[in-house]
């Protein structure tokens, strides 16, 4: 009950910042549980199980209030599946953290150049369609590998390169369910066919999860409002620095210093 409870807690404060910003419940998430000792992979898992429920809320918050652009929108979900297959595959036979350097470096730049767009103030650009499937496929390979890239990668390229970040935040929260579904059906493809051997003690945070999924479906019908109200400089700022805490986070990992 005690785990329960705190993850609960954790799932609510992660789902508020994901559904507002378009990233961080998977970070935070996974970054909780890897604390309690859970195996990467297992922690992935767990994630991805509990953002089946809580993206297919926000997604539907985000769809009501209007801030998702359908254009962008097929074409991302269908590079993200394809990515996110392929990062689930490739996390229960290799070490994942193999490309967290480079993903921790190209966080920390695309921050950098968010935070100069909110300062400059300047001219919003539509994201080109022609690169939302590739974005797709790369956010969805980071998200699988790392349990919380899909955010980081696409609303921060989206937002950096100058689009809408209400329609940035909106579009990729709601592709996310399809990804996160396609990721969490492949490690649960991996288990059953015997192709993971990391899986162990997923059923012993049983409690856990349910705690991550209570918690970030009470919180996610706000996401929509939130992105849709939020003038378009604070969203932009708040992106900005949510990708910088995030890759601080992972650079001090790396280099022992937590």
């Amino acid at each position: 009950m005690h785990d329960f409870l705190i993850f609960l807690l954790v799932g609510f404060l992660a789902q508020s910042v994901d559904g507002a910003l378009g990233m961080a419940y998977g970070v935070i998430s996974s970054t909780v549980l890897l604390a309690f000792g859970v195996p990467p992979a297992t922690a992935s898992a767990a994630v991805h199980a509990a953002e089946v429920f809580t993206t297919a809320a926000s997604a539907g918050s985000h769809t009501v209030n209007k801030n998702v652009n359908w254009k962008l929108f097929a074409p991302l979900v269908a590079g993200g599946v394809v990515g996110g297959v392929l990062g689930a595959f490739v996390l229960t036979s290799i070490d994942g953290d193999i490309l967290k350097p480079w993903i921790t470096v190209y966080l920390s730049i695309m921050g950098l150049v968010i935070i100069w767009r909110a300062t400059k103030k300047t001219r919003e650009r539509a994201f080109p369609i022609k690169f939302s499937g590739p974005l797709g496929l790369v956010g969805g390979f980071f998200d699988a590998i790392g349990g919380g890239g899909w955010g980081p990668t696409v609303t921060t390229t989206m937002v950096g390169s100058g689009q809408d970040p209400r329609i940035s935040i909106g579009t990729t929260n709601t592709a996310e369910f399809f990804v996160t579904a396609a990721i969490s059906a492949t490690f649960l493809t991996a288990l059953l066919t015997g192709h993971w051997d990391q899986a162990e003690g997923i059923t012993s945070h049983a409690s856990s999860i349910a705690g991550l999924i209570l918690g970030g479906l009470i919180a996610a019908p706000f996401a929509g409002i939130i992105a849709r109200i939020a003038p378009r400089q604070v969203l932009t700022y708040g992106v900005g620095a949510v990708v910088l805490l995030s890759a601080g986070y992972q650079a001090l990992r790396l280099f022992g210093v937590l």
